[in-house]
């Protein structure tokens, strides 16, 4: 079906799409695909030649993780509740030889990981407060223009962020996001608040990050964010806004993604102006980490074009 909905999609937009099947996976921390909806993610948190460094920006200390050492400058934005380990460590680990010319930033959200305290409040505008703080980050590393790679609610921040900052934005690789959420999506992310119904092994990863305590609250929040969206804005999170992005855009797909409804990938093509798809047809959410070599080669080709 995915197929279909691909090659039905460069049809009409004029795109050349690859769509690459692949069956082996890179043995990391983070193996695991999506189950119950929900990510797995590991704690391992060392890859040689990174370093872990913390800035003022705005009124929070963000940590963030540095890979590489080249001039251009390249920004990793996790999950939901997502960091940098957790959520990027075959990126932190596997990019800078691939992009020998980029700094590999990957950063904890304000109110995410090491970014805390405060917690995050999850206010209607969170998405933009969040691409503020990228895109300051950013600048105080030294970086006037920068490529944004985002996963899920990452990849939401990236979308923000090019549309409000186009001419900081050089490329922009997004997967598992959507720049709107639809009923069907209120319902899914209603039915995974309660986090005593995962399984240990999807819970695990995030009571390490949050505490036994905590995490069930803090996700319960987000949960209420993203309803919130749904309520008050009518579901739009950014979708008027596409239109003012101006990077060359990848959207990376897996056709089996049960987090977001696949409307999402047509959508971003038909309002995003020069955009490529790259489908996995077996991948799930969690495709930069079940297919970590092959999707970091993707995205290297892609920045380096």
């Amino acid at each position: 079906m995915m197929r279909l909905l691909a090659s039905t999609v460069a049809a009409q937009c004029g795109l050349a799409i690859r769509i690459t099947k692949t069956t082996s996976a890179l043995s990391f921390c983070v193996q695991s695909p999506v189950a119950a909806a929900v990510r797995s993610r590991s704690m391992c948190s060392s890859a040689p030649g990174a370093k872990e460094r913390r800035l003022q920006v705005g009124a929070s200390t963000v940590h963030f993780v540095e890979a590489g050492d080249g001039n251009r400058g390249v920004i990793l934005l996790p999950g939901a509740l997502g960091t940098a380990w957790t959520d990027f460590k075959p990126q932190i680990v596997g990019l800078p030889a691939l992009l020998p010319h980029h700094r590999v930033i990957a950063w904890d959200p304000p109110g995410y990981g090491k970014s805390r305290p405060p917690d995050k409040q999850f206010t209607v505008d969170f998405y933009e407060r969040d691409a503020a703080a990228a895109c300051e980050l950013m600048q105080k590393l030294g970086f006037q223009r920068y490529s944004v790679v985002g996963w899920s609610d990452g990849g939401i921040t990236g979308l923000v962020l090019a549309a409000k900052q186009p001419e900081r934005v050089e490329k922009l690789v997004v997967w598992g996001s959507n720049s709107y959420i639809s009923d069907t999506e209120a319902n899914i992310y209603e039915g995974i608040r309660d986090v005593s119904k995962w399984s240990a092994r999807m819970r695990e990863p995030m009571e390490q990050v949050y505490g036994v305590e905590h995490f069930p609250k803090l996700w319960s929040a987000w949960v209420d964010g993203l309803l919130r969206i749904h309520h008050e804005r009518k579901g739009d999170i950014c979708s008027g806004s596409l239109k003012h992005i101006k990077a060359p855009t990848l959207v990376v797909h897996g056709a089996k993604d049960p987090m977001i409804i696949p409307d999402h990938v047509p959508y971003l093509l038909n309002n995003i102006k020069n955009t490529d798809l790259h489908v996995f047809p077996d991948g799930k959410h969690n495709i930069h980490l079940r297919y970590a070599n092959e999707f970091n080669a993707i995205v290297a080709k892609f920045l380096l074009a």
